[in-house]
């Protein structure tokens, strides 16, 4: 049902207004799933299921958040780092309004190609602030959509502060590093690289060695899954300091 409706809504609601009214939209959804078994920690409302997707992905009824931004919200918040400037790329919908409205940070939301709720348009690979400049940086799904990645991580830890912390995710895979740069048409890049927009995939080790190379102090963090009552799947996040 939900997939239905979504692309219904899509076709007849121009997306700025959509972006803008999300959450109104979204209230009818709320008979269909509020309850107690589950909660979501971003807009803190209750369930007794989540949307399941076709990726086998859990999203909130409400705010729309997926698994992944609901463990990078309880990571954040576990640890005490939303604090300071801070620099989000393509941020989620739901964190960007969470962040936006209930935390006292200097918040920097950025998206180059206007698909996201953002106030800056940076471009990753030359970043327009001054040296050690952000607090925090969120960079989750994104190394994997820029062809020239490690011009993006000096960017990344020249604008991070010497006691700043990124955060860093990307789609995973065993083995090597997986890039070509002669692939170039959607139809190919969604074949070999499982999106249309993706130009390589990394392994957990390759993109280590990566941000290492650049500078960056790196953890490995693997979470397990845990469905309640956040509906978390198993995660890997990336820690880069200085």
């Amino acid at each position: 049902m939900y997939g239905f409706v979504k692309q219904v809504v899509k076709k007849l609601v121009p997306k700025e207004f959509l972006f803008k009214n999300e959450l109104f939209f979204r209230r009818f959804l709320i008979p269909f799933y509020k309850g107690k078994n589950y909660s979501c920690n971003i807009c803190n409302h209750g369930w007794k299921k989540f949307i399941s997707l076709p990726d086998t992905d859990l999203l909130c009824p409400y705010c729309g958040s997926r698994s992944r931004t609901r463990r990078l919200f309880q990571i954040l918040s576990q640890n005490e780092k939303i604090s300071g400037k801070v620099l989000h790329f393509s941020p989620s919908r739901s964190l960007y309004r969470k962040l936006k409205s209930h935390f006292n940070i200097e918040y920097y939301s950025s998206d180059f190609e206007n698909e996201f709720l953002a106030d800056y348009r940076f471009d990753i690979t030359n970043i327009d602030v001054e040296a050690e400049t952000f607090d925090l940086i969120m960079c989750f799904h994104i190394l994997e959509h820029i062809p020239d990645d490690q011009k993006a991580m000096q960017e990344l830890f020249r604008v991070l502060k010497k006691d700043g912390k990124c955060f860093v995710q990307t789609p995973f895979k065993e083995g090597e590093i997986y890039e070509n740069e002669k692939i170039i048409t959607k139809e190919d890049r969604l074949k070999e690289f499982g999106q249309e927009d993706h130009v390589r995939v990394y392994s957990v080790e390759s993109l280590r060695e990566r941000l290492e190379k650049t500078g960056f102090k790196v953890q490995v963090l693997t979470y397990p899954e845990a469905q309640f009552p956040f509906g978390l799947k198993k995660e890997t996040v990336l820690v880069l300091g200085k």
